[in-house]
């Protein structure tokens, strides 16, 4: 009876508190629309110099099939030096060049070479730049060859196969990863400023001294953020699923459970947090510095965690959003795939029992 009247009492206090609707509920949406329609990885549009010294149906063919890419935004040079001027100068993040013998030596039988010039500043999108103009290049060789009736001669054909993410597209990757770190938002910075408000406001001593076990009130706290985090986390795969059309190719039932493990290790962080500083803004600047920077930075929600020094890729294995991350993108995207939901289920149980444990223990009724 006690237990139920603390639920009650933390759901009014949600109810009447604008910030705790507005981090479970506001700020997920204003992260999706964010992440879903502003932030992409996907290189489109690549401003790219073109250079024919000496112009002939040749080089106009060529550059038509740039021109005819969605993946370049094509320009004119007279001349090498108005092309590098404007790759100085940043309009440009390439320049192809053709000397004025190409015609005359794509007759020949070595070929005629291009010269591709790249802007290496940003050296991901310089990458993606030679791929797209390589890729260009050998789709042209190989229409020119067909267009004549031959075959291009290529000691090796490559046949590309892509697999759970066939559209290519970095939506599908960063809206499933978006939905930890949107569960670390809500389960620790929300339950860590609330119980320190608590102590601000001397609510928690009022509760120290009623009849209520500190189990009962951390009970009472537990139950009443985890069904705000279900909340949030439904929203955030509804929309994942249904505005940013996110294909869920898992169980709807193994991405709930394994959420609500990751729900209860981050309110088992934001408690944790809160017993240790009984200040919102320290327990705000903690939770974010120990919990939101690590889960965005160091889980793989953004950077590969195989391309990381071994140093970094050791210290993301006490990344609590590191394991359902990569859940949730593998039920997203590639379904249920035993081999890697469990193992990383597992660790999840794990870490929510340390960090309760460690709440449990640490939690006293007593004011010191």
């Amino acid at each position: 009876m006690r237990l139920k009247g603390l639920v009650r009492k933390e759901f009014l206090q949600i109810v009447r508190d604008p910030s705790s609707i507005a981090i479970a509920f506001v700020m997920p949406i204003f992260l999706l629309v964010l992440f879903g329609y502003g932030v992409s990885l996907d290189a489109d549009r690549l401003p790219v110099a073109l250079v024919a010294e000496e112009p002939s149906p040749d080089t106009a063919d060529f550059f038509a099939s740039l021109e005819g890419s969605h993946y370049f935004s094509t320009t004119h040079a007279l001349t090498q030096a108005e092309a590098e001027q404007a790759l100085r100068r940043g309009e440009v993040n390439a320049i192809a060049h053709l000397r004025a013998d190409f015609a005359e030596r794509l007759r020949g039988p070595d070929g005629a070479p291009i010269q591709v010039i790249l802007n290496g500043v940003d050296a991901n999108t310089a990458r993606l730049t030679q791929g797209y103009v390589e890729g260009a290049w050998g789709n042209w060789l190989a229409r020119r060859a067909a267009s004549r009736g031959q075959e291009l001669a290529t000691p090796v054909k490559l046949e590309q196969r892509i697999w759970f993410n066939p559209e290519v597209k970095s939506r599908n990757f960063l809206v499933p990863g978006l939905v930890a770190i949107i569960m670390t938002l809500i389960g620790t910075l929300l339950t860590a400023l609330v119980m320190a408000r608590e102590w601000e406001r001397g609510t928690m001593e009022a509760l120290l001294v009623t009849p209520a076990s500190m189990t009962e009130v951390l009970l009472g706290k537990l139950i009443a953020y985890f069904t705000l985090g279900t909340g949030g986390m439904l929203l955030t795969v509804g929309m994942a699923v249904f505005l940013f059309e996110v294909p869920l190719r898992g169980s709807f039932w193994v991405l709930w459970v394994c959420a609500s493990l990751f729900l209860l290790a981050a309110l088992g962080m934001g408690l944790t947090i809160s017993t240790l500083a009984r200040s919102q803004f320290v327990a705000g600047q903690i939770a974010i510095i120990g919990t939101f920077l690590p889960a965005f930075l160091l889980s793989g929600f953004l950077f590969d965690i195989d391309s990381m020094p071994a140093m970094v890729q050791n210290i993301t294995h006490i990344i609590v959003a590191r394991y359902f991350v990569s859940i949730v993108q593998t039920l997203f995207l590639a379904g249920d795939v035993w081999a890697v939901v469990l193992p990383n289920a597992a660790a999840l149980a794990l870490m929510a029992a340390i960090f309760l444990a460690i709440t449990w223990r640490k939690s006293r009724k007593r004011l010191e």
